[in-house]
């Protein structure tokens, strides 16, 4: 009798396994796959996606047209300003390379931990001048383009000057201006922009902009029609197309722009100096990579969460995910508790690689370091006090932290922060917002080979806008720490980049492109981008199924943005997983929320190796849109 309850309970177990596989493969989704032969591009917004087609169409590549997405998307707004932070990944088809474009500001003179502490802050602020490192995506953009590209700054900004003439303005954005102003109203430049209907003789009056107006930016469209004036100005003198798109960098980061930045962000207490713009530059640098299964992952580094997608699918790779079950307990428990680990490293050891001390992106990458943190897992029960490990001895390493990483707590300080002054003035977003706040997704490739994935972010609204430039500055200051003890290579310092959550990804199998993909949502970022993954290559889902696949997110590691916030066991799932499951993680020690939808706005271009064709994605959450041809 109890070999035949036995055999019996194996095979409901199997069933219900094999279901749990073939619903994660069959599912409908609604939006359909894209299909490429020539191109696809795929962004935020439908109208930014546009611009990347139109680009296609005037014989750009994909390097091209992902440089136009992301000028229309920084002129939208779109969880970005001209003024923020662009990371990207290239595939060049003709060296077979993949190359990270580092265009990430720093703190600018001025800004260290003791200045901040004498403003009664535990991190630096959310919003104003204060929250802003050096402006980073225009110099992105240019050096990108002037590297990889085809076509001229002026053809490949004409889009988003278009735009900023005036564009019909979407429901979202308008809602947006107008719930943030009464911070914005602190500012006259940005007043000038967001809220053109202001009327200080009836504060009821609605002061933003309304769905359908025509949202115009003179102040930007100056600015951009700079940058193309000098460019024209260097090619009439005989400089090559490189050079002019030097000539326009140098007039932002050195000429006239600069000056009006750093006098506008001067004049409400900003930190930048000409000499700050001046000494930035772009890296293009070598990016990190990982082997899951013969298919080749890389990331940017550990100025980014990046390599935090590789640590996990290196404690992934030798666990049977297929015989789990699609979002079934032990899946959903498996993955929190490897991204725990990963994220854990993250919040100690990632930071800017550029300023010592260096970080130990070796040994947090080695499999055997992987083999030693996966045996930490308890297979019964989540862990909340999980914490760093010590990668420096599999690079050969000594670590010399050794002291903090003992001290270390998973629950940064807090409660001490909510009293003063300087933090009350700095909080804007709630926990919730700031911990999947900023930016937006860029996908593009072409059929010569070009592949780009962009995650570009900062200068969202609330954006401090300085002078008359209507350039919105980033917030990117708010993910340093004052205090070594929570992470000794993320402390501010000037010149220093403060580690963001930003992470585009592409995939490699025998040396061709086979995926590239990215999403907003601050520290919820690679969190997703490891379920769209393992949704493709271990559940069999198509790329637009994988997209628009329902995550479950977790809040167990330190928050990147406002109060570095950390809520041990917090779990978010949909209705999609069963009541069972879901009672099952509580006995697990979860603190199970059910919403609607997780937070998880994937992009996507999937490359059919066998037919030679491209199949793009785009989540069905807000507005991300894609283009084919």
């Amino acid at each position: 009798m109890t070999c035949l309850i036995s055999r019996t309970l194996r095979l409901v177990l199997m069933a219900l396994t094999l279901l749990c596989g073939s619903t994660a493969s069959a599912q409908r989704t609604v939006k359909p796959v894209l299909h490429g032969q020539h191109w696809v591009a795929i962004t935020g917004k439908p109208l930014a996606a546009t611009a990347g087609a139109l680009t296609f169409a005037k014989g750009g590549n994909a390097v091209d047209a992902a440089c136009a997405m992301l000028a229309a998307t920084s002129t939208m707004w779109d969880t970005l300003g001209w003024g923020g932070e662009t990371q990207a990944l290239i595939y060049n088809p003709h060296t077979g390379e993949v190359k990270g474009i580092n265009a990430l500001g720093v703190a600018p003179t001025g800004a260290t931990a003791e200045f901040f502490r004498s403003k009664g802050m535990v991190y630096p602020p959310e919003n104003g001048p204060l929250a802003a490192v050096t402006p980073g995506t225009p110099g992105g953009l240019m050096v990108m383009l002037a590297e990889y590209g085809k076509l001229s700054l002026a053809e490949v900004l004409a889009p988003a000057m278009q735009m900023a003439k005036g564009y019909p303005i979407e429901q979202a954005q308008a809602d947006n201006m107008e719930a943030r102003r009464s911070l914005l109203a602190q500012w006259p430049g940005s007043t000038k922009v967001f809220l053109p209907h202001l009327d200080a003789d009836d504060p009821g009056k609605r002061a933003a902009p309304v769905a359908g107006e025509i949202f115009s930016q003179p102040d930007l469209l100056a600015t951009l029609q700079k940058l193309v004036d000098a460019e024209a100005a260097a090619l009439a003198a005989g400089k090559s197309r490189k050079e002019a798109i030097q000539a326009a960098y140098d007039r932002f980061y050195r000429g006239d722009i600069a000056k009006d930045i750093v006098a506008g962000s001067r004049e409400y207490g900003g930190l930048m100096t000409l000499e700050d713009l001046d000494r930035w530059q772009v890296h293009i640098e070598e990016p990190v990579s990982s082997n899951y299964k013969g298919i080749e992952v890389y990331k940017l580094t550990t100025w980014v969460q990046g390599p935090v997608l590789l640590q996990a699918l290196n404690l992934l790779e030798k666990l049977d995910l297929k015989a789990m079950g699609y979002n079934s307990t032990r899946y959903i428990h498996t993955l929190y508790q490897v991204m725990n680990l990963a994220f854990a490293d993250r919040d100690f050891y990632y930071g800017d690689p550029y300023v010592p001390p260096a970080e130990p992106i070796a040994g947090l990458l080695s499999k055997d370091y992987a083999d030693q943190r996966r045996a930490l897992i308890n297979a019964d029960r989540n862990d909340p006090n999980v914490k760093p490990g010590d990668p420096y001895p599999f690079q050969k390493g000594k670590n010399p932290y050794l002291d903090l990483l003992e001290k270390w707590t998973p629950i940064p300080p807090k409660a001490q922060a909510e009293g003063t002054a300087g933090f009350q003035q700095a909080r804007l977003m709630s926990d919730d917002e700031a911990f999947l706040a900023g930016t937006t997704s860029i996908q593009a490739a072409d059929a010569e080979g070009w592949v780009v994935s962009v995650t570009p972010s900062g200068g969202w609204i609330p954006a401090f806008i300085p002078g008359d430039t209507g350039i919105g500055l980033s917030q990117r200051m708010q993910s340093f720490v004052l205090d070594e003890a929570l992470n000794p290579y993320n402390v501010v310092q000037p010149g220093q980049r403060p580690r963001a959550t930003l992470t585009p990804s592409l995939a490699l199998k025998d040396g061709k492109p086979l995926m590239a993909f990215s999403v907003q949502g601050g520290d919820s970022q690679d969190q997703n981008l490891l379920q769209f993954f393992l949704n493709m290559v271990e559940f069999g889902m198509n790329v637009q199924q994988a997209v628009e696949a329902h995550n479950i997110t977790s809040y167990q590691m330190q928050s990147s943005f406002g109060a570095h916030q950390s809520e041990p066991g917090r779990l978010e799932l949909t209705s999609k997983v069963s009541e069972w499951t879901r009672a099952e993680l509580g006995r697990m020690g979860y603190k199970v929320e059910i919403v609607e939808r997780t937070y998880s706005p994937v992009t996507a271009i999937w490359f059919d190796q066998k037919n030679g064709s491209m199949w793009g994605g785009a989540s069905e959450q807000g507005d991300d849109y894609g283009i084919a041809w």
